[in-house]
């Protein structure tokens, strides 16, 4: 038997793949039916999905965990900039999404009961930040299962939903997700608004709530001073985007979802950033705040409606 042309495929030369390479490559996991619903909960016209990734130390430790000054920028998002996010969303009665590493949960245990017991929602986020197309199978599928375990066991609920690290998804990664029955995925970034995930072709029941590098803090912020990141925008520059975003979403009657990581926004001079975006979504009047997964439950309530 002839091999599989996926087979004999050298990543290195994809200029000379036949059409059935990569064809496969975008359907691993690809975009199916849009879940935008045609209104939101009670009626409202958008939804606002808070996000916050919780890496802390973990950022140089899945490097090696050479850099003490690194780690002690992680460090800061535990210690100062989380009880500034969660006093904020306090004041506001807003409900977020944090993400955490296992590993970054393991070491800021208090954190992750201040963030379940607000009724905040908490989602797997990798064990140690570990990019997973660097990994086998085996290996991401342990450490997905291990996160999972150490998550629930510290906030007392099993995490219903996933974001890979760095937003890193290897060709394993949904094949992963669906083992674990998770509800969904929050990693790529196909649409604005929720969709179906499709592995091969194949409906997977898995929603996909996409993110986007504009909608992020990290690209904006990011400061190693042994490497090349530097960053490139001001906190003002940053509310100028997201505002834009936040102003289209809602003429458009979707989803606004963000992204920040409490060692980049929870410092003094960006907190405010986050306080604008809120006050901004809340000046429109019909505005929905919800967890990624509370959002990914009512889509799919609606789509079931919808199909009866």
């Amino acid at each position: 038997m002839a091999p599989d042309a996926r087979d004999i495929a050298d990543p290195k030369t994809p200029w000379l793949w036949p059409e059935p390479v990569w064809r496969s490559k975008v359907a691993k996991a690809a975009a199916g039916r849009s879940l935008k619903p045609a209104s939101w909960k009670g009626g409202a016209r958008m939804a606002v999905a808070l996000s916050f990734d919780s890496d802390h130390e973990t950022i140089e430790l899945r490097n090696g965990g050479l850099s003490a000054g690194r780690m002690s920028q992680g460090t800061y998002g535990a210690r100062a900039g989380m009880p500034r996010i969660l006093g904020l969303l306090a004041r506001h009665g807003v409900p977020a999404s944090f993400f955490m590493p296992a590993v970054s949960a393991m070491l800021n245990a208090d954190e992750v009961e201040r963030v379940a017991g607000a009724g905040h929602e908490i989602g797997i986020h990798s064990w140690i930040h570990e990019f997973n197309s660097g990994l086998d199978h085996a290996t991401e599928r342990d450490l997905s299962l291990r996160a999972a375990d150490v998550l629930e066991k510290l906030a007392g609920t099993r995490p219903v939903g996933m974001r890979t690290a760095s937003w890193d998804f290897s060709p394993h990664t949904l094949s992963i997700v669906r083992e674990m029955g998770l509800l969904y995925d929050s990693s790529l970034m196909a649409d604005d608004e929720p969709y179906e995930l499709l592995e091969d072709g194949e409906v997977t029941g898995v929603v996909e709530l996409p993110v986007e590098w504009i909608r992020d803090d990290a690209p904006y912020f990011n400061m190693d001073r042994g490497g090349t990141a530097r960053p490139y925008g001001g906190p003002a520059m940053l509310l100028d985007i997201l505002s834009r975003e936040l102003e289209l979403a809602w003429e458009e009657g979707g989803l606004f979802q963000l992204t920040l990581h409490p060692h980049h926004v929870g410092h003094r001079s960006r907190i405010f950033i986050l306080d604008e975006v809120i006050r901004l979504a809340k000046s429109k009047g019909d505005v929905w705040f919800a967890t990624h997964a509370d959002i990914v439950r009512y889509c799919l309530a609606e789509a079931d409606a919808t199909k009866a």
